[in-house]
C-alpha cells in the first residue's frame, strides 16, 4: 500500500475514531454507528476509504460484516502503531469513544440485538 494513500485515509476525524474503536475489538457497522452517532451510509463510506488503504479488513459473519484492523500494515508501517497505541490515549474524543464502546458491552449490545424502532 502507497503510504500516501494510508495518511489520506487517516486524515479525516471519523475515520481515526473507527480506528481508534477498532484497534480495541472487530465492530460491524450498526456497532460504529450506534457508538459514534452517525448514519451507515456515513460510516461505511468512511470504513470503505480505510479497507482500500489497506488499514482495516473485513469478514463477513452470517449476515453481518465485521471490520478489524490489518495487523501487517502495523507492523509495516510503525507510524501506524504509534498512533494507535500512545497517540489515541492523550485525547479526550478517543477516549470518550472507547469508554462508550465499554458502556455498550455492558449493557450486551451486539450485531442483531440492536432493536430497530419505526417512526
Amino acid at each position: 500500500m502507497s503510504i500516501t494513500r494510508i495518511v489520506k485515509a487517516l486524515g479525516d476525524g471519523t475515520r481515526l475514531r473507527i480506528v481508534n474503536l477498532l484497534r480495541v475489538e472487530n465492530l460491524c457497522v450498526c456497532e460504529i454507528e450506534d457508538i459514534l452517532q452517525t448514519s451507515q451510509s456515513n460510516v461505511s463510506r468512511h470504513l470503505a476509504k480505510l479497507r482500500d488503504a489497506g488499514i482495516i479488513y473485513s469478514e463477513k459473519k452470517s449476515q453481518w460484516v465485521y471490520y478489524g484492523i490489518n495487523v501487517d500494515i502495523i507492523k509495516d508501517h510503525s507510524f501506524i502503531k504509534t498512533l494507535l497505541d500512545e497517540d489515541f490515549a492523550k485525547h479526550l474524543q478517543y477516549q470518550h469513544d472507547i469508554a462508550k464502546l465499554r458502556t455498550y458491552r455492558e449493557q450486551n449490545y451486539e450485531c442483531g440485538s440492536l432493536e430497530i424502532t419505526s417512526a
